[in-house]
This record gives structure tokens, sequence and C-alpha cells, in this order.
């Protein structure tokens, strides 16, 4: 791939980033969730956007790990946003670049009837959360010719696809293919039924729109791209997202 779509050089250390802003909650076993919240002093009626943002689902996908961490390094969040962040869902899997947990597992296969103990500590911990305005997951696919996302939004809410895609297109490459995944798909954006009855197996973003949302997001690299590709890839697209959502 051209060297152009190469990224910058990391933020200083995480730790050096944690202000008294931030703080860290109960998580998922093996995992931890980042609660991050902005203006905080602003009145209480006004409305905060909650999002929801999530990565390593699949421990051979580590490009959505890596973006979180991009993104907690440079700590550039929209005004007023409050955030839930999951950096990885699949801690067993990512340490030996495995698809499945250590028992095998399809973790994203499991939000239906769930068996795995990292997918039952999710959704428990998820039950208590309020619920979000916005969920992003942060994929990869191996078998993409570029960046792609999923649309649910069954309430027909402003889009954010089109956001998403056009700031992930300055740093990589648009799969235009008219079919992906065996699905339609537009310009990148693949906008399927939202019907939790058409898949046996629920993968998180069932549960989430089920449960916890109305507008979700999906947010598929190219595997076959440069590691540091595809994090900029889905460090643009989260940042597409946020914008989009705190301009609405």
């Amino acid at each position: 791939m051209p060297n152009e779509w190469a990224v910058s050089s990391p933020s200083p250390p995480l730790e050096e980033r944690v202000g008294e802003r931030r703080s860290f909650n109960a998580a998922p076993a093996n995992s931890t969730a980042v609660r991050l919240s902005e203006g905080a002093t602003e009145s209480r009626t006004t409305h905060h956007p909650s999002v929801y943002i999530s990565a390593g689902i699949h421990g051979d996908e580590p490009a959505g790990p890596l973006a979180i961490r991009q993104l907690l390094e440079e700590d550039h969040w929209p005004a007023g946003v409050s955030l839930s962040v999951l950096p990885c869902l699949n801690p067993t899997g990512f340490a030996v670049n495995r698809r499945e947990n250590a028992e095998g597992i399809d973790l994203n296969r499991q939000y239906l009837q769930p068996e795995a103990q990292e997918t039952v500590a999710h959704i428990n911990w998820l039950k208590r959360q309020p619920k979000f305005d916005l969920c992003l997951c942060l994929h990869e696919d191996w078998e993409a010719h570029g960046f792609y996302v999923y649309e649910l939004n069954p309430e027909g809410q402003p889009s954010l696809a089109e956001k998403i895609v056009a700031r992930v297109a300055e740093v990589c490459p648009i799969d235009t293919s008219e079919l992906i995944e065996g699905r339609p798909a537009q310009k990148g954006i693949i906008r399927p039924s939202v019907d939790p009855r058409s898949r046996p197996q629920w993968p998180e973003a069932f549960f989430l729109l089920t449960h916890k949302t109305r507008l979700s997001y999906t947010l598929e690299a190219p595997s076959d791209f440069p590691l540091s590709v595809r994090v900029a890839a889905l460090v643009a697209g989260v940042r597409g997202a946020l914008e989009g959502k705190s301009e609405t």
C-alpha cells in the first residue's frame, strides 16, 4: 500500500494523560471500561450524548484496541460527550492473535444465548449501564478491499455513515463494492436488516440495538492493509461519528 496511508507517531503514554475528569468503573472480567465525561460543569438539564465504543471482540483484529489506545492517548473528544469505552473484549484471544477466546468460542456470536464467561460478564455489565445515544463497534475484515461500515438505525435518526466514510477516506481507501459480505452496499455503507430474528446467533451489535441503543455502527477496517492504516481508519471513523453526533 502507498506510504501516504501511514499514521503519525503515537502520543505520550496514556498514564501521563489521565486527568481528574476521567474515572474507571467496573467492567467485564479480564477487561477494563473507561468512562469519560466532558462538560461536567454545565447545567444538569443539558443533554450530553452518551457514546459506547468497544473493540477486540475478535482477538486477531488488533487495529480496534490499538485505535482506542490512540484515541485515549490523544485525548481529543467533542465537548459535552459522555463515553464508555471497552478496549478489548477478548483478551485471551488478543494475546495469541486468535479470533476466538481461550475456549475456542467466537464471542461475537454469543449475545442471544451466552455461554462464554467474557460475554456473560459483558452483558451483566451492560445491564447496569444507562442507554446509549450511539454505539460503535470496531472490527477488521480479512476479505475487504477497503474500509466499510454497517449502520443499524431502525428509527431513521440522522445518519452518521456518510460522515464516518468521509473521514476514513482521508486516510484509507473505501470498499466501494456493490456487494460486501453477501449484503448490498453503497459507497462503503451497509444497511442490513435490523430484525434480530434474522440471526440465530447474535453479534454484540444486535444485543446493543435490542437493549441499549437505537443507533449502532460496526466499523470494518481492511486486514490486508498495513496495521498503521487500519488503526488510522478506525480512529478517523470514530472521530467522524463523534463529530457527527455532536452536531445533531
